[in-house]
């Protein structure tokens, strides 16, 4: 158990270490960067996907916190720590890196604004890492329900 919690910590770290780096380019540097499809800029999202919830305010980041403390221990009750630590440090490790920023910049510090062919949701690493995790989580089960059933 001691190798799937070292790979969960490290992957958490990692996650959040890498995604606080690239946002301080934008909050401290005033990155900006325009291009055809995608522009890096500095946003601040108030709410949760697609600013949903931001009615929520400053409750939101309690919310958030409370959410985050039961899947780890969810996952770890469940033993799911021990097959999927690596998909769910990078979930936790985006969360955490996001609620961080709730906390310190009063909202989520995104950069990436997708703007081709339509307007879609601006987004930073940590969100990328948390859909990255929920993917691997479904890919690894669809493969083991396939495994099963031969």
């Amino acid at each position: 158990m001691v190798r799937y919690i070292t790979i969960f910590l490290l992957v958490t770290i990692g996650t959040v270490i890498i995604d606080q780096n690239i946002k301080m380019l934008f909050v401290d540097g005033g990155y900006y960067l325009q291009g055809s499809c995608i522009d890096l800029e500095l946003h601040y999202n108030k709410g949760v996907a697609f600013s949903m919830f931001a009615f929520l305010g400053d409750n939101l980041k309690w919310i958030q916190l409370a959410l985050i403390f039961g899947i780890i221990g969810f996952v770890i009750y469940e033993g799911y720590l021990k097959k999927y630590a690596f998909a769910i440090g990078l979930i936790i490790g985006g969360a955490i890196s996001n609620l961080y920023d709730r906390f310190v910049h009063e909202g989520v510090v995104d950069y990436v604004a997708w703007h081709c062919g339509f307007d879609f949701a601006v987004f930073n690493y940590a969100d990328v890492m948390i859909d990255l995790g929920v993917a691997i989580i479904l890919l690894m089960s669809f493969l083991d329900s396939r495994k099963k059933s031969n």
